[in-house]
């Protein structure tokens, strides 16, 4: 692998790790307020919300990182981009899974839940945003 790939892939371990910190964040504010507000199954629906946006986040990250892995650090490669496309469309049905299942349960605040998805998706894209920005990965490889 190249350095710039090498580079690419610290970031995004960087981003999984500041994504962990924030879910992390998330999941103890919003199941205090959770608490709160409904009691033990607001502590619940947050830690499930919070659970939820981090694994998406990390099916993300995770997708390319092994994508990057299985084609030499070639993205241009039609096995990166299946890996990456199927990683997002297992995304889509988990998550379609997971919200009909926490509509229709009444063990869960689904207010609660999905406040913490949003919070942890918005704190997901801040975390990328700073990991990628500090990773300085050059466009041209210099051989």
């Amino acid at each position: 692998m190249s350095s710039s790939v090498q580079l690419a892939a610290k970031a995004l371990r960087t981003a999984l790790l500041l994504g962990a910190i924030v879910t992390v964040a998330i999941a103890v504010v919003g199941g205090g307020i959770g608490f709160a507000l409904v009691g033990p199954i607001g502590v619940s629906s947050a830690l499930v919300g919070s659970a939820m946006a981090f694994v998406f986040m990390g099916i993300t990250a995770g997708s390319i990182l092994i994508g990057q892995k299985a084609t030499g650090g070639s993205i241009a490669s039609g096995l990166f981009f299946g890996i990456v496309l199927g990683a997002w469309l297992l995304k889509f049905v988990l998550f379609l899974v997971a919200a009909f299942a926490i509509r229709n349960s009444d063990a869960f605040d689904t207010v609660i839940a999905f406040s913490c998805v949003i919070a942890a998706v918005l704190g997901a894209l801040v975390s990328d945003v700073i990991a990628i920005s500090r990773a300085r990965v050059p466009i041209v490889d210099m051989v």
